[in-house]
């Protein structure tokens, strides 16, 4: 970790956002209860190391929780080709008209217009398939358009949900199993299409929620389906080389009344994950869009967001700079270093950390 003494948010480089994690701290399984997890309180001066049921004690009467409601898919599909071959489908979008836009795994691509058989969950009969239609535009022609289909002519997420598999992170060494189904979704998730889970959610549990319903803190949701893309790392020195994925999100009214009415009682906007940061900054810069390729680095204006409940996250990715940005990259880079000495899990089944926003970056909300 290194930052010269000198660096403005014009100087950071993605060498400013590397670390080196130990291979054992990466969660492979969540730990055994939502929020008996740990919590690293980084609101003071000082890190607090706390358990994150604990989390009712830094929270206010009027305070805003914004939580990402989007469902995780069982996006990975496996099956093979016509001559034998085998294959993956990690689908990344629900198209409409039984079309799918899915990053593929094979090692020679099928012609455009072949169908290929997928694994039938065990029990089933019903020969689910996918057809090849070509490139998705829309995504520089990483993803491919397919058309899912099976005998009783069922939609996409029904498909994925009868023989799709939980699409773990790359990092999650071990086949999803039924832990997984249940432990990789929030316990309030809503809305299907995301392919990774909004992680900084997962623990909480119904009995924390209704504690902090109970202290008088609000809760309102946001919808972002989180797409594959988010594990990829960033490759250019210089960040603003580096062409951000495109992600659906929404930012419902009532919402959008909640949060002026948290800033009318003088409270706190704490975002749940840097979903909710990204959905809830998108939208402040332009109401009327409904996919966002923001990309937040050092410098950024943060415009709703106060606070920030986060895990940790990958060396050289996008999100480290978010975070960065939000609590200035010296605290950040301090904070991970005390959470890799104390023994913190990382990654999606790991563990939070609770953030404030540095007072530098910020602009009034309607700017």
């Amino acid at each position: 970790m290194h930052l010269s003494a000198t660096a403005t948010a014009q100087t950071f480089t993605l060498s400013d956002f590397d670390f080196a994690l130990p291979p054992e701290l990466i969660a492979q399984h969540p730990a055994a209860q939502r929020s008996g997890s740990r919590l690293l309180d980084g609101t003071d001066n000082q890190p607090v190391d706390r358990i994150f049921h604990e989390l009712p004690v830094l929270l206010q009467p009027g305070d805003l929780m914004v939580f990402n409601d989007t469902r995780v898919m069982n996006a990975r599909l496996y099956g093979e080709k016509a001559t034998g071959g085998k294959l993956e489908l990690l689908i990344e979008r629900v198209l409409g008209g039984n079309q799918v836009a899915a990053h593929l795994r094979v090692s020679k691509k099928p012609e455009v217009g072949a169908t290929v058989s997928l694994t039938a969950a065990s029990g089933c009969n019903d020969h689910p398939c996918a057809t090849l239609l070509g490139r998705w535009p829309d995504a520089q022609g990483s993803l491919f358009r397919f058309v899912l289909s099976n005998d009783a002519g069922d939609d996409p997420f029904t498909l994925m949900a009868r023989h799709g598999h939980v699409p773990l992170p790359p990092y999650i060494t071990h086949s999803d199993s039924a832990e997984d189904a249940q432990r990789y979704q929030t316990v309030f998730a809503k809305n299907p299409g995301a392919v990774a889970a909004p992680t900084a959610a997962l623990h909480f549990d119904e009995a924390l929620l209704a504690r902090i319903d109970a202290l008088g803190v609000q809760r309102a949701y946001v919808t972002l389906h989180v797409g594959a893309g988010t594990f990829q790392p960033v490759k250019t020195e210089n960040l603003s080389e580096h062409q951000m994925h495109s992600e659906c999100f929404s930012v419902p009214q009532a919402t959008q009344q909640a949060i002026a009415d948290c800033r009318a009682r003088g409270g706190r906007v704490i975002a749940v994950g840097t979903t909710c940061v990204r959905a809830l900054e998108s939208w402040a810069l332009n109401p009327s869009q409904s996919e966002t390729r923001i990309f937040i680095t050092p410098g950024f204006a943060f415009s709703v967001v106060d606070a920030l409940l986060t895990n940790f996250h990958l060396p050289k990715s996008s999100l480290m700079m978010l975070v960065s940005a939000f609590a200035g990259h010296a605290k950040v880079m301090a904070l991970y270093a005390h959470a890799i000495r104390e023994n913190y899990r990382f990654f999606s089944y790991g563990d939070a950390m609770l953030l404030t926003r540095q007072p530098a970056y910020q602009t009034p909300l309607g700017q």
